[in-house]
């Protein structure tokens, strides 16, 4: 994964940091669709691994694009018009596509500056947990250009259209507060105790049966675009596999027994 995402395995749960520091981890450098595909592709095919945290090295979560690459026309934006559009299809939205697609719950715990993609992919968690230091935004207008990785679909979705308009049409920068309010993160915590919270938080849905949690996990992605009859035939289907689980009788006797359950994912 060359030197994008640093792991780090703590029992059911994995620690991805960002691990750019000296350029506040900006994104994308060509390759970074490979990083993060591979990175994904081996957490949904682990499933002892039950949920990842996301952060970022140094003082940033992600600055975002390369401001100076964007300047000088090099790298991922080097060439032409179908050039760049490639490398957009081929890079950025593989990093965006592969998130989406993580089968896992994602906890985003925002240390600093999440800017452009790198906002968009911390609203692809599941979870955002923000620091008091972190801040959200989407300047891409007053870069000249689109929000290219898919934020025109996921901000909506996640802070309503109008709000979504305004950060966009502004490149509006958001305090932890303020995206707090605005519903683009869960909490604001004191910096020195955002990994503690995003770790007890992850540990928390760590300990829930992972298929079922696998299972659930889809239909709320799901249900952001299909219809209430078709989320209903997928619980349905999903749900009659849950009933045959051992963790399901697991779970059950645990109740019974006012005991927390010991789930195995069988």
């Amino acid at each position: 994964m060359g030197d994008l995402i640093r792991q780090e395995r703590r029992g059911p749960v994995m620690v991805w940091t960002l691990d750019r520091a000296d350029r506040l981890n900006a994104l994308p450098d060509l390759g970074d669709g490979e990083a993060f595909a591979a990175a994904c592709e081996a957490v949904n095919a682990d499933l002892s691994v039950r949920c990842v945290v996301l952060t970022g090295a140094g003082r940033a979560f992600s600055a975002g694009g390369d401001l100076k690459a964007m300047r000088d026309r090099r790298d991922m934006f080097a060439g032409s018009g179908t050039d760049i559009r490639e490398r957009y299809r081929r890079v950025v939205h593989r990093i965006v596509r592969a998130l989406y697609g993580l089968e896992v719950p994602l906890i985003a715990a925002v240390n600093g500056p999440a800017m452009g993609l790198g906002c968009d992919i911390a609203g692809l968690a599941d979870i955002r947990i923000a620091s008091d230091a972190a801040s959200f935004g989407v300047p891409f207008l007053k870069l000249g250009i689109l929000p290219g990785d898919g934020g025109a679909w996921l901000m909506p979705r996640n802070i309503g259209y109008a709000r979504a308009a305004e950060m966009l049409f502004t490149s509006k920068v958001l305090d932890a507060a303020t995206a707090r309010e605005w519903g683009l993160v869960n909490r604001v915590v004191p910096a020195d105790r955002l990994m503690d919270e995003a770790l007890a938080t992850a540990d928390e849905v760590a300990a829930q049966p992972p298929q079922a949690l696998r299972m659930t996990k889809a239909l709320l992605r799901q249900g952001r675009d299909a219809t209430f009859d078709q989320i209903l035939e997928m619980t349905a289907a999903m749900q009659a596999l849950a009933h045959l689980t051992d963790d399901h009788l697991e779970g059950v006797n645990a109740v019974l027994d006012k005991r927390p359950g010991a789930f195995t994912g069988r």
